[in-house]
């Protein structure tokens, strides 16, 4: 019963992982650079200042409401985001509603004038971080449930392989490199295990982010079916109280800086992070000031509603709601990472890369275990195992290609290009498909040793780029401690020198056991490149 067991969940552990392997590395793939996201933001808007060291958060708050009553005066709503740390950089400012100009819109701010800053438009590591969910192209509902039906998957894979897998703690300790078969089981146990927590913990976290999607019917038990269902569940969580309508009679704003001053006071000296006025000049004006987020996973702050015209306290939302709720912001913040200090967010973002790894060795060792069942046989690869070998190729060894082709777009396209931060984006899908293309057209071990060749010259070349297109050079940024700048050089360099080494070691090989094709029957030597 053991045994059949065991084999039951191996061929489930095999089927889960492989289905949507290649969207699962995908994901991994990019929601690692959101670890890192702010940084790649910076870096891919060079025209930007380096962060100011310290900031006044009254006057800050005064720069950004004259800005707002300059460019939004008739707005529904202003949202003032304070600069704090390295999740927020720059004073940024966002509007939305109202009549008398663009419906919504956002800016970052100078700190000494107030003056928009000048920056080439980009979508930056947001958008990249964002493509692991939202998947870019796809309707949301559609990408919501592909990225759902993908984490439950990897969740059951997870689940099986620990079960599979008698001896984990020893395969932890194991591996036997230039073995073939067993050394891509090997590269495929450590990856799993030595990652383990932060698998279990990164993807059942992420089916709780869109669990109102996946479970639509609890909300529609208590609130009723329907948008308007869904609505006045997400006003009783998530929205400030004491809100109001617009009362439609002008009055004036009470001063930001007392209302900061007032909050800080009373959060002990915490700093407000974030300000947020609906109906602004209006007799029923609401000033919703949170503060920064405490150390740890818990995403949620504390939040004030005043009255806009009187200035009086009239609402105080702590940062722990029910224990549900404070469940769901601690698994949603251990997802983002936004808390951690810079050591943390490395091991945030190599768990990651080890979890896209742990992906790929899988695949491979599909294709591995296959081709030398076929050889044993006798008989011709079957198509199955062809289009996974190309798959393979085309998106562990493409996909990253892609990824350097982001970048590079952002350095050679022309600043003033209509939609230039979508053409970005576009640079990625289409370097991409043709990497597909030629894995497609090309036999695995050649399509191996070109595309990771491609890849390594592709990250490698990007801080050459950066110096001819830019004076944020490496020299420069590391003799002006700016580590953004120079980590990113640095980081592009470091995986442009682990394709060329895996290239190298393919090519000197004459390709790997994964990727070369079957002997012919009763041939002798080497297969054939």
């Amino acid at each position: 019963m053991k045994d059949y067991f065991r084999q039951s969940m191996a061929w489930l552990h095999t089927w889960t992982g492989l289905v949507l392997g290649w969207l699962l590395f995908f994901m991994f793939a990019t929601g690692s650079a959101g670890y890192f996201d702010t940084e790649i933001d910076r870096w891919m808007q060079p025209e930007l200042p380096v962060m100011a060291a310290e900031v006044d958060t009254a006057a800050a708050a005064a720069l950004a409401l004259a800005r707002l009553q300059q460019v939004a005066p008739a707005a529904e709503r202003w949202f003032i985001r304070l600069p704090h740390e390295r999740a927020d950089p720059y004073l940024r400012i966002f509007w939305q509603g109202g009549s008398g100009g663009p419906a919504r819109g956002e800016e970052q701010l100078e700190l000494a004038t107030g003056r928009p800053l000048a920056a080439r438009d980009t979508g930056g590591g947001q958008l990249l971080y964002a493509m692991h969910w939202k998947l870019h192209y796809l309707p949301q509902a559609v990408a919501e449930w592909a990225v759902g039906v993908a984490t439950m998957f990897m969740l059951v894979a997870l689940v099986t392989g620990v079960v599979v897998h008698k001896k984990i703690f020893a395969d932890f300790f194991t591996f036997r490199p230039a073995k073939g078969q067993r050394s891509w089981l090997d590269a495929h146990n450590v990856a799993s295990v030595i990652t383990l927590p932060f698998q279990l913990m990164i993807t059942y976290s992420g089916l709780v982010f869109l669990m109102l999607t996946y479970l639509p019917l609890i909300v529609a038990a208590y609130y009723g079916p329907g948008a308007e269902g869904r609505r006045a569940f997400s006003d009783e969580m998530f929205a400030p109280p004491q809100l109001a309508a617009a009362a439609g009679v002008a009055a004036p704003l009470a001063p930001l800086g007392s209302l900061i001053d007032a909050a800080e006071a009373r959060w002990g000296g915490t700093r407000v992070h974030s300000i947020d006025l609906r109906h602004p000049g209006d007799a029923n004006a609401r000033v919703i000031l949170s503060s920064t987020v405490a150390g740890g996973p818990l995403r949620s702050a504390e939040r004030l509603v005043f009255d806009g015209v009187g200035a009086t306290v009239l609402a105080a939302q702590p940062a722990e709601g029910s224990a549900p709720k404070r469940v769901r912001d601690v698994l949603l913040g251990l997802h983002e990472g936004l808390f951690a200090p810079p050591l943390l967010r490395w091991l945030y973002f190599v768990s990651g890369l080890l979890g896209a790894a742990m992906i790929a060795t899988g695949l491979v060792l599909w294709t591995v275990k296959r081709r030398q069942r076929a050889e044993k046989a006798g008989a011709a690869p079957h198509l199955g195992l062809r289009l996974v070998e190309r798959l393979n190729v085309g998106t562990l060894a493409g996909l990253p290609i892609g990824i350097a082709a982001y970048f590079w777009a952002n350095r050679l396209l022309p600043l003033e290009l209509g939609e230039r931060a979508a053409w970005e984006a576009h640079a990625l899908f289409i370097a991409w498909a043709l990497m597909l293309i030629h894995a497609a057209l090309r036999a695995p071990a050649r399509a191996w040793v070109e595309q990771l060749w491609l890849a390594a010259a592709a990250f490698a070349l990007l801080p050459l780029l950066n110096a001819f297109t830019t004076d944020r050079h490496l020299v420069q940024s590391l003799a002006a401690g700016d580590w953004v700048f120079a980590g990113f050089d640095l980081a592009v360099l470091a995986f442009g020198a682990a394709f060329a080494r895996g290239a190298r070691r393919l090519a000197r090989r004459g390709g790997s056991a994964a990727v070369q094709p079957a002997r012919a029957p009763g041939a002798t030597g080497p297969p054939r490149a």
